[in-house]
Parts: structure tokens; sequence; C-alpha cells
């Protein structure tokens, strides 16, 4: 083989390395922006649609916070905390709130 005809040959094999490598990043960058859109596009987490409180109390407060619903409420002069889990709305937890 001829000087030249190996110049030639090594500058092919460099721009297709280089066209390689450009490929390979924008397939890397598809994947990146797929996985991006699967993450951010997630469906919401389950929220109870209601939980039962003692007829005739007063709601005070409700927070829906780290997986539960907490329900503060008044009823025959005694002052409650109920938590309750956030997918099914099953009480999980009573607290008498008291003076001291």
């Amino acid at each position: 083989m001829t000087p030249e005809a190996r110049a030639m040959l090594g500058k092919a094999r460099r721009s297709f390395a280089v066209s390689m490598g450009i490929l390979l990043l924008g397939f890397m960058a598809i994947g990146v922006a797929l996985v991006y859109r699967v993450m951010r596009d997630s469906p919401p987490p389950a929220v109870a649609e209601s939980v039962s409180i003692p007829t005739g109390a007063e709601v005070i407060s409700a927070l829906n916070t780290d997986g539960t619903i907490q329900v503060t409420f008044r009823a025959g002069g005694a002052t409650m905390l109920n938590i309750y889990d956030a997918g099914t709305g099953a009480l999980e937890r009573s607290v008498q709130i008291g003076a001291e």
C-alpha cells in the first residue's frame, strides 16, 4: 500500500470514529429524554375519596401528608386526631388530645 493510500485510509477511519461517536451521543440523549418523560409523567399516588369521623364532630383541620390523611376534630367535648391511610382511607391510629 502506498503512503497516500494509508493516509487516506487513516483519515476515513477517523471520520468513521467521529461519526459513530456523534451517533452514540444522540442515542444516549434520546434514552435520557425517554427516561425523564416516563418519570415525570408517572401518575400521582392514589388518595382515598372519603374518611369517616363520628356524627356531629367539628373538623378542626385535615392534612394529607406522608401517605396519611390526618384529621383533627372535636366531638363530645374531646379533641381527637385520627390518622388514616391515604390510599385506602382505613383508620390507622386515633389519638385523644387533652390539656393538662
